[in-house]
């Protein structure tokens, strides 16, 4: 999923937020995934690496990845596949199950510990197999290793519907729609391209943190961590409202733990557009309980059909991920509606042994 600087103090202070803002879960940041037909197809054929070791991963060093990212360096972090080798580095076993299944991890219903351990894999590809072949492979390893089981369903669930708020959308449509990605055009000085669920994205750091996610026809997004602030700000620019609500649902899971709902589009609204977000520190913290640091518990959310309560800020800039949105003249509500669900039916904490 988006990476964020923090001066080397703050980050030594706040290293699971910064891990977690980094982390797969915020935006895809390097997620690799073939079409469902093919996924389908490969796992009838029973796919698998030709051998792959998995070890947990080792505690990270904060102030190397913070010297990294200030150079303008992509941290190794997340899946890197080529047509000999596949490396997973630093992921939660939530996030393998995503990347196996072709699905976000929020819409994987699991045990609450799938998003606590991280684990580095590293596999190699057979003889003649692609990029497109390492879903179906990671997900052989994950059924032989960790003993998974799962299926896909249509479930009805309570959800956060994305709706207009009661005087309107305050939103600026762009002046003209994003294009899609040339996969073919040479990247631009420290661009790198990544492949994400929905189409490939080309991302950019610069030394001083920002981070820019050209999405192609879904919009680009430029996010910076404002330290004077103490706030977390996300510029886009011909983003899609379904495009808004996964956004908005990957922060709302980081924020509100495994209990988080997903936020559905139900807009109505069409076309691109420019959206503002300024989100405080204070409620990104929430970020941190995904690592086991103990944090403050979201309150509870209000009566059913009403929007939930703001988690409270600390002084500084920005505000809550609901009162950003209401700013924007959307809101959100909480409502039942049929999604996607990734349900696991057997799954152990740890592998066997490589």
């Amino acid at each position: 999923m988006p990476q964020i600087v923090l001066r080397v103090r703050a980050m030594q202070k706040n290293s699971a937020l910064f891990l977690d803002l980094f982390s797969i879960p915020l935006f895809a940041i390097a997620l690799t995934a073939s079409s469902l037909a093919c996924q389908e197809q490969a796992a009838q054929s029973k796919f698998a690496f030709e051998v792959a070791t998995i070890k947990p991963a080792a505690p990270l060093d904060v102030q190397r990845l913070a010297a990294d990212v200030q150079a303008g360096r992509m941290p190794k972090l997340g899946p890197e596949i080529d047509a000999s080798r596949a490396t997973y580095t630093y992921m939660t076993l939530k996030d393998l199950i995503a990347l196996a299944y072709s699905v976000h991890s929020y819409q994987i219903s699991g045990p609450p510990w799938l998003g606590e351990e991280r684990f580095d894999i590293e596999a190699k590809m057979p003889d003649g197999a692609t990029k497109d072949d390492a879903p179906a492979m990671l997900r052989t390893l994950l059924e032989d290793r960790f003993k998974l089981v799962a299926h896909k369903a249509e479930e009805e669930q309570k959800v956060l519907a994305l709706v207009a708020g009661k005087n309107g959308p305050k939103l600026k449509e762009s002046a003209t729609a994003p294009a899609p990605i040339d996969v073919n055009a040479p990247l631009k000085p420290g661009e790198r391209q990544i492949d994400g669920l929905d189409g490939p994205i080309r991302m950019k750091i610069d030394p001083d943190g920002t981070v820019t996610m050209n999405m192609g026809a879904r919009g680009t997004i430029i996010q910076k961590f404002d330290s004077q602030n103490q706030s977390l700000q996300f510029a886009s620019n011909g983003v899609t409202m379904a495009g808004l609500a996964e956004m908005l649902s990957r922060l709302l899971l980081q924020t509100g733990g495994a209990d988080s709902r997903q936020v559905v589009d139900m807009t109505g609204l069409k076309g691109n557009y420019e959206v503002n977000l300024e989100i405080s520190l204070a409620d990104m913290m929430a970020l941190a309980r995904a690592s086991g640091m103990p944090m403050a518990q979201r309150p509870p959310s209000s009566s059913a059909g009403a929007s939930p309560v703001p988690e409270a800020s600390d002084p500084g800039g920005g505000t809550s991920v609901f009162e950003s949105v209401e700013q924007m003249g959307l809101k959100l509500e909480e409502r039942k509606a049929t999604v996607n669900r990734l349900v696991i039916d057997q799954v152990e904490k740890t592998p066997t042994e490589n």
